[in-house]
């Protein structure tokens, strides 16, 4: 009887040993998932933010269109709602399916304007400072200036030439 026993205690650091054994195999697994999930999020801010310069692109393709015949001045985006329905028009027009907030933060992007050139919104950017894992973008046309960007926040997705984030002194822009 002695010899069962002792069976049971040594079985009982058995499966305690196999519990330890498990959780250190899982902890090293969590860096690998975080990775991944940050890549998801990195693919994800990409394809919000094309989509953003896009209808940007798409609602000043339309400024010939707005107003009267003889009106083909720039009507100014001022709010990024005037995206899911167009106010200059009586058609049911739409640029965005609907409002996209940052991945990487899950808040509001930061918002880059044109003050000089009176077009009003002109693109979006991240608010994260986080540092990126992409540092290629051969496979997107246009992007090739994220490259060398070091924040997520210097990611910026604009329509048309980007004023970058130090305007000059007459105020080419300015970021919200």
């Amino acid at each position: 009887m002695r010899n069962v026993s002792n069976q049971n205690g040594f079985t009982f650091l058995g499966a305690l040993l196999l519990v330890v054994i498990i959780g250190i195999m899982m902890s090293l697994s969590v860096q690998p998932w975080k990775t991944i999930m940050k890549r998801e999020r990195e693919q994800e801010l990409i394809f919000r933010g094309l989509q953003y310069r896009n209808a940007i692109a798409a609602w000043n393709a339309r400024q010939g269109n707005a107003g009267s015949a003889g009106n083909t001045g720039v009507t100014p985006l001022t709010d990024l709602k005037d995206l899911l329905l167009d106010p200059r028009t009586l058609e049911r027009k739409k640029y965005l399916r609907q409002l996209y907030k940052d991945p990487m933060t899950g808040k509001d992007w930061k918002i880059i304007r044109d003050v000089g050139g009176g077009r009003g919104i002109i693109g979006v950017a991240s608010t994260s400072n986080e540092e990126p894992l992409k540092i290629s973008f051969t496979e997107y046309s246009g992007l090739d200036v994220l490259s060398q960007k070091h924040k997520y926040s210097d990611w910026r997705f604009v329509f048309g030439t980007d004023p970058g984030d130090n305007p000059p002194a007459t105020g080419a822009s300015q970021a919200q």
